[in-house]
């Protein structure tokens, strides 16, 4: 009863947060013939938090993906509240050829409660149809954020919250077994109050720069 409370009372006090405006597709420029990058996935992808998708996720790592000199042409398809089986039915088939694809899911199914199995079910059917569409192309599965870190949850929800998305984050790491496909975790430490946007649960241009440059880091 008291997580169900908690649960109500923060989605009412929570702010509702726009996604990112501008286009969700943009170039930037370097040398060489464009790397393709999409991302793919939850709010994150869409930009909440936010103003403009180039200071969101997919705009930051196409920048720092870049910062060899390189020419990155990106493109953003998510959606706020989407989970792993909406991303498959709904979003992947909007996502353009890619040389790299990254997944940023999780948040929405820890939310529902997902169980790990079927989670990991959902990531790789993802997997395997974005294989189907586009060809051997390589996948990065963003972790999990952990949500012992999010400063508008209370406890005990929290914890609970902070339990569901490890096991889901652990899921996706088993999909790093499939060739072409890798998991790259999220460190703690970038979920400091001062990455996340005003309703202290997304992050902020702050918190998305962070991100984008340990995942450019693992990515090369």
């Amino acid at each position: 009863m008291v997580l169900i409370a908690q649960a109500v009372y923060v989605k009412r006090t929570t702010p509702r947060l726009p996604g990112a405006a501008g286009p969700t597709e943009g170039l930037v420029p370097g040398d060489g013939e464009p790397f393709r990058l999409a991302v793919l996935g939850e709010s994150t992808v869409d930009g909440v938090g936010a103003a403009h998708h180039e200071e969101a996720l997919t705009g930051c790592l196409a920048r720092e993906l870049a910062r060899d000199g390189r020419s990155v042409r990106w493109q953003a398809v998510g959606r706020t509240g989407a989970n792993a089986r909406v991303t498959r039915t709904d979003l992947l088939p909007l996502v353009r050829p890619a040389d790299l694809v990254v997944v940023a899911l999780g948040v929405n199914d820890t939310i529902e409660l997902r169980s790990a199995p079927a989670y990991r079910r959902d990531l790789l059917a993802l997997v395997v149809e974005l294989r189907r569409r586009l060809g051997p192309v390589r996948v990065v599965l963003a972790g999990v954020p952990p949500m012992s870190r999010f400063p508008a949850l209370p406890r005990p929800l929290r914890d609970v919250l902070s339990a569901r998305s490890t096991a889901l984050d652990a899921a996706a790491a088993a999909l790093a077994r499939v060739p072409g496909v890798t998991h790259l975790p999220m460190d703690p430490a970038l979920l400091d109050p001062a990455a996340f946007a005003s309703d202290r649960f997304h992050p902020g241009p702050a918190g998305y720069a962070r991100w984008a440059q340990t995942l450019a880091d693992h990515i090369g």
